[in-house]
C-alpha cells in the first residue's frame, strides 16, 4: 500500500484546500496505483462506437496496458472483452478488422463468436478430436468486461465493482436530457488526436474550469468574455463550465449546421462543458456536440482523442462539409491552445517544494471538485 502522499489537504473545502501533491502527476508508483483505484474502479472511457459501425467489426484498444477488445455484434450491439485468449493467453486481435466468422486465435485457432462464446477447439483432445471431457467450452468464453455506451463514447469499469452506470451518472443524463437522441460523427475531419506531452488529470483539470479564458484562448473570449461563464459541480461525480453566449457557425451562404431537436430555449445562446469523471470530456452546443477520451499512457504523457458529432449525418447534410471542416478547425485551434498550459503545469510539478497549490474559491470549484474526486477515489482504495 502506498502512503507516502497525504490526501487531507485535498479533501477539504475549496477556500482551504491543497491540490493533489507532485507525486500524483510524476511518480510511476501513484501513477500504478490510480490506474486501478481511479480508472478500472469507475466508468472510463477508452473509444467509440463510431469506430465500431457495423456487424463484425472488431478493434483492439490498448489502456493502460490491458489489451481489450471493442465487438459489434450481429445484433448491432457493442461487447467488450479482453482480447486474451483462454487457452495460452495469445492476443485474439492486433490490429482493426472486419470478423466474418469467428473470431480465431492465430496460435491454436481457438475461436470464438462475436458474443465471445467459445466456439470450436480444433484438437485439443488430440488430432482429429476437437472437444474433451475436461475442457468446459461453456466456461472458457472470453472475458467481458462490463461497458456502457453513452453519446457514442464506450465506457468501462474494468474491476467490475462500480455501481451501473446510470446511477452513477444519473443526474448528468438527467440534466442533458433533451439530448438523449441520436449523434452523428461528422467523419473524417471531424476525428483528431492530440499527444500532450502532461497528466492525464491536468488535461481534466484545464478542460472544466473557464478561468483561463481570457489568456489562453483569446480569439474565443472574444465574444465568450469571463462573465459569460458559470460554474458547474456535481460532487463526486462530474465539473465543467457553461457559457450564455454560445454562437452558431454560419457559412458564407448563411447555413449553419441543423439543431437537436426539442431543445429548450436555455440552449438559444447555451452550451456546456463537463468533465465526467474520471476521463472523458463531453460538450454540448444546440447544433452539434464533441466527445474527448483522454488515454493515460505513462505520467507525463497523455493521447487526447477528439470526436465531433452533429444532429444530422452527413449523407443528410452533403452541403454541409466545408462547414464541418471549419467547425473542426475551430475546435482544434482552441484545444491546441491549451497544450502549453498542460504541458507547462506538468513541468511545473518537478518543482519539489510545490505544495499542490491553492484555489480560487470563486473561480476553481470545478477543478478542486475533480481533485477531491481522486483524492476519494485514492482513498477508498488504500482503505480496501
Amino acid at each position: 500500500m502506498n502512503t507516502h502522499a497525504p490526501l487531507s489537504s485535498v479533501l477539504t473545502d475549496v477556500n482551504t484546500a491543497n491540490g493533489l501533491p507532485n507525486a500524483h502527476y510524476i511518480d510511476p508508483a501513484i501513477f500504478d496505483e490510480e490506474k486501478r483505484s481511479v480508472l478500472f474502479a469507475n466508468w472510463s472511457g477508452i473509444g467509440f462506437g463510431k469506430d465500431i459501425p457495423e456487424a463484425g467489426d472488431a478493434k483492439p484498444v490498448d489502456f493502460l496496458g490491458m489489451p481489450i477488445l471493442l465487438v459489434r455484434d450481429r445484433n448491432g450491439d457493442i461487447g467488450v472483452f479482453q482480447n486474451t485468449c483462454r487457452h495460452r493467453g495469445m492476443i485474439l486481435v492486433d490490429k482493426p478488422q472486419k470478423i466474418r466468422g469467428a473470431i480465431r486465435c492465430p496460435y491454436h485457432s481457438w475461436c470464438y463468436g462475436l458474443d465471445g462464446a467459445l466456439r470450436t477447439t480444433p484438437h485439443v483432445g488430440g488430432p482429429g478430436h476437437n472437444t474433451h471431457e475436461d475442457v468446459n467450452m461453456d466456461d472458457l468464453g472470453l472475458l467481458r468486461i462490463r461497458s456502457y455506451v453513452w453519446r457514442d463514447v464506450i465506457f468501462v469499469n474494468v474491476d467490475g465493482q462500480a455501481a451501473d452506470f446510470e446511477e452513477v451518472h444519473g443526474e448528468l443524463l438527467e440534466r442533458w436530457s433533451e439530448f438523449e437522441q441520436p449523434v452523428h460523427h461528422g467523419g473524417a475531419v471531424s476525428s483528431f488526436k492530440l499527444e500532450v506531452a502532461t497528466n492525464w488529470k491536468l488535461a481534466v483539470e484545464n478542460y472544466c474550469e473557464s478561468y483561463h479564458l481570457p489568456w489562453v484562448h483569446p480569439g474565443l473570449n472574444s465574444y465568450s468574455r469571463l462573465e459569460d461563464h458559470y460554474n458547474i459541480e456535481k460532487r463526486g461525480h462530474y465539473s465543467g463550465q457553461g457559457t450564455l453566449v454560445y454562437r452558431q457557425l454560419k457559412d458564407d451562404n448563411g447555413l449553419s449546421f441543423p439543431d437537436f431537436e426539442g431543445l429548450g430555449s436555455q440552449w438559444d445562446e447555451g452550451a456546456e462543458y463537463i468533465a465526467l469523471y474520471p476521463n472523458v470530456l463531453l460538450g454540448v452546443q444546440r447544433d452539434h456536440a464533441f466527445a474527448i477520451v483522454l488515454e493515460p499512457k505513462e505520467c507525463g504523457r497523455t493521447t487526447e482523442h477528439i470526436e465531433l458529432y452533429y444532429a444530422q449525418s452527413v449523407e443528410e447534410t452533403p452541403d454541409l462539409a466545408d462547414l464541418r471542416e471549419a467547425n473542426a478547425k475551430l475546435w482544434k485551434t482552441v484545444f491546441e491552445e491549451d497544450i502549453f498550459v498542460v504541458e507547462g503545469m506538468q513541468k511545473g510539478r518537478h518543482g519539489e517544494l510545490f505544495d499542490g497549490g491553492r484555489f480560487s474559491p470563486a473561480m476553481d470549484g470545478p477543478t478542486h471538485n475533480f481533485h477531491h474526486w481522486v483524492a476519494s477515489q485514492i482513498e477508498k482504495g488504500r482503505s480496501a
